[in-house]
């Protein structure tokens, strides 16, 4: 009889502490879809939260998976004490701040799927703690600095993506790094390393045989911080500059066409149409995107602005995204653009809406991006429930910063 009230009491004190850890992970959160909102501090068995899977013996958290949840906010520390979870699964979601390097105390993760956010800062050395690990997929981020070495270590990893980040520096050639090839480190323009077939230069700016460990290149890193920080202030002003150069055009373009625009986008799509897609987190084929693109009219449209027709364009799963229609003006309008483009979907930012990518069709440009449903900015500032004064002048100030 003791035993069992012993046993009970441990998988009742289990449970008070997983939930509590999973409470602090909500807490986190700023917005989301409302998933959370089934996570109640009440509840006695956060198990049965959805997103939460639990070991049927030991009450112990094995899975947490919350994807396409718009789960915003950094990820919390306290994951790191669910010392029994296998899989990590948070991927297309808004998480933003850094990788927390607590996930390293997580040594029975098997998978970890955190792509498609707009997480920053380095790649912990902690996740090379992480022996039992399978799939780490950390890609379409905003992730920076150099590959730890520790992640040599991880001699279970299967599957790798660091993909769409802004990682720099050679990559680690000792230990399982060096099995994958380009696909796993694609996007990195600053990576270097036999994996890229990358040829790596050392300080002197001559070309080395090898890629030299990142430790080595780390010690050098207080010597290099201020002129990488021009250059990202430098990135910062010219990428401003660009959007107010693009507003520019946009408002040309507007006055120019887009009084005429109330059409289907058939004709746009029909012939030598293609897909360009950015950060690779577009889960459809070019032949999907492009059959729901000839179904768009005027029945979609749900605004007009600067940069011309905004269409709603709903995919067969359920997703949503917003259409941006934009008229050609001339061959060497296109080329700028497209370069243009290029830069403004390499930006991720948690205030900015993400660009996913782009249909080049021979009359116009269809740019795609996330789907806002709480209208646009206009009816927030003049509609019926206006922005507090507060709001309003923090909108004014970026956009001052914009078009200044």
């Amino acid at each position: 009889m003791k035993r069992l009230l012993v046993r009970i009491l441990l998988v009742w004190s289990e449970s008070t502490f997983v939930g509590q850890a999973l409470l602090n992970f909500r807490t986190a959160v700023v917005s989301s879809d409302g998933i959370l909102t089934h996570w109640r501090p009440e509840d006695p068995d956060p198990c049965n939260w959805k997103g939460v899977e639990c070991d049927k013996n030991t009450k112990r958290v094995i899975t947490l998976s919350l994807t396409n949840h718009k789960l915003s906010g950094p990820i919390a520390p306290d994951l790191g004490k669910l010392d029994q979870l296998k899989f990590l699964t948070l991927h297309n979601n808004n998480f933003y701040g850094e990788i927390p390097s607590e996930l390293g105390n997580c040594t029975e993760l098997q998978a970890v799927s955190l792509q498609s956010n707009y997480l920053s800062g380095l790649i912990p050395g902690e996740l090379g703690n992480l022996s039992k690990l399978l799939t780490l997929d950390i890609s379409g981020n905003s992730l920076s600095g150099f590959i730890p070495p520790s992640l040599g270590k991880l001699q279970t990893l299967e599957t790798l993506n660091l993909s769409n980040n802004f990682l720099v520096g050679p990559i680690p050639s000792d230990g399982v790094l060096f099995k994958f090839s380009e696909s796993s480190f694609f996007g990195n323009r600053g990576l270097c390393g036999k994996q890229i077939s990358v040829t790596c230069k050392d300080d002197s700016g001559e070309s080395g045989t090898d890629a030299q460990s990142p430790n080595s290149g780390q010690n050098q890193g207080g010597k290099k911080n201020s002129g990488r920080l021009l250059i990202s202030a430098s990135a910062t002003v010219g990428a401003l500059l660009l959007v107010a150069l693009m507003c520019f055009w946009g408002c040309f373009l507007y006055k120019k066409f887009g009084k005429n625009e109330s059409k289907s986008l058939a004709r746009d799509v029909g012939g030598g149409a293609s897909i360009v897609m950015f950060h690779g987190d577009l889960p459809y084929s070019s032949k999907d995107i492009i059959k729901k693109l000839e179904t768009l009219n005027d029945e979609h449209i749900i605004g007009v602005g600067g940069f011309g027709t905004v269409y709603k364009l709903a995919m067969d799963d359920g997703n949503v995204f917003a259409l941006k229609r934009i008229v050609k003006l001339n061959e060497g309008f296109d080329r700028f653009f497209e370069r243009e483009l290029e830069i403004l979907g390499s930006i991720k930012h948690r205030y900015l809406v993400n660009l996913r990518g782009y249909c080049n069709s021979p009359t116009s440009k269809l740019l795609i991006y996330d789907y806002l449903p709480g209208g646009s900015l206009d009816e927030a500032l003049h509609g019926e429930i206006p922005f507090d004064y507060a709001s309003c002048l923090f909108v004014s100030s970026v956009h001052c910063l914009c078009v200044s």
